[in-house]
């Protein structure tokens, strides 16, 4: 099961602007950034789903949604991504649960999307995961609550558009790659060392299902669809976030232009400030982030192919639960990132 222990400060690029604003240097920083955080987008009505922030723990539900809103029929890799009216309304594309310790330390946790569960408010129906999100955060917050038995306290969700934006305003995130690599659903296409991926590279990396790389002079696939994503989530996590925090404390005046992105970048839901999660975040994060990934199985329903939970599962969901103990690091696995 594929994770590892973080040595530098690290986060979830989804709550990156909030990293970055408990990265600034200055009381005029924060008062700049706490005016700036009142552009950002808010979730209304999840209050009755979102559980008391009352223990030791908060977990923050991040959700990267594929909405195609604001995308150009000229933009870069439209022919991969789409646009909205090739691909109506919102769904989840990624989904991520991060765990803040009050007392400090964070830990990630990737719910691949096609996990099979019961979803809530559906008089028992089942599917994947991420069809929850087709209603709204609100029955996707509910569902990994009732299915998982997860308490979230905090949502935040980025689409494509405020992704690719984010990655531009940092001036893009530095990955390394042995080999060539491409994915030609996605559009990712790069050549073997280190290239600075703009936004829409990113996107096209992240997004990989398809992943190949080219060895032994052929092109050869590499991780099983959203399992293998879910690793270069992680890894690009690592980068993204290592880089804000590195480059602000240089310029902590960049903060207000990420402020500014992530106002049509970002929503998080009504009840959370912006600043105060971001100084908790952050000092959290400065303790190191592990991430986890959930063992799964492959199943078939009705020649669907899908993933259910598989053994040890609840190690791991206990943990988030608040009833477990800290999960074991699992064994670093191989990657084709450098550290």
């Amino acid at each position: 099961m594929p994770g590892s222990r973080l040595r530098r400060p690290p986060g979830a690029l989804a709550v990156a602007l909030g990293l970055a604003v408990g990265a600034a240097g200055t009381l005029g920083v924060v008062t700049s950034a706490q005016d700036r955080s009142d552009e950002v987008a808010r979730v209304e009505d999840m209050a009755d789903v979102l559980a008391a922030n009352d223990g030791p723990a908060e977990n923050y539900l991040l959700v990267g949604s594929d909405s195609r809103e604001g995308i150009a029929g000229d933009a870069e890799n439209v022919e991969q991504t789409g646009t909205a009216d090739d691909v109506v309304g919102r769904r989840s594309d990624t989904i991520m649960i991060l765990r803040r310790e009050k007392g400090g330390g964070a830990y990630l946790l990737s719910i691949p999307r096609d996990l099979w569960v019961e979803i809530a408010d559906t008089d028992g129906d089942e599917d994947k995961i991420n069809s929850a999100y087709n209603e709204g955060p609100r029955r996707l917050a509910a569902t990994i609550t009732e299915s998982l038995g997860i308490p979230i306290h905090h949502y935040v969700e980025v689409d494509f558009v405020g992704f690719t934006s984010m990655v531009d305003e940092i001036g893009g995130v530095e990955m390394c790659f042995f080999y060539a690599t491409r994915d030609t659903h996605s559009g990712l296409d790069v050549q073997p060392g280190c290239h600075r991926l703009d936004g829409t590279q990113a996107l096209a990396y992240t997004r990989s299902r398809y992943y190949q790389e080219f060895r032994n002079g052929d092109w050869t696939d590499t991780g099983v669809a959203d399992l293998g994503r879910i690793a270069r989530q992680q890894l690009f996590i690592r980068q993204a976030v290592t880089q804000v925090l590195e480059e602000l404390e240089g310029n902590p005046f960049m903060l207000n232009e990420l402020i500014s992105t992530a106002g049509s970048a970002v929503r998080i839901d009504a009840g959370a400030d912006p600043v105060q999660s971001a100084n908790a975040l952050r000092a959290a994060a400065g303790a190191g982030l592990h991430t986890y990934s959930l063992p799964v199985e492959f199943i078939d329903v009705d020649g669907e192919s899908a993933l259910e939970l598989g053994d040890g599962a609840d190690v791991y969901l206990d943990f988030f639960r608040g009833v477990g103990p800290v999960p074991p690091d699992p064994p670093p696995t191989e990657t084709t990132v450098s550290d």
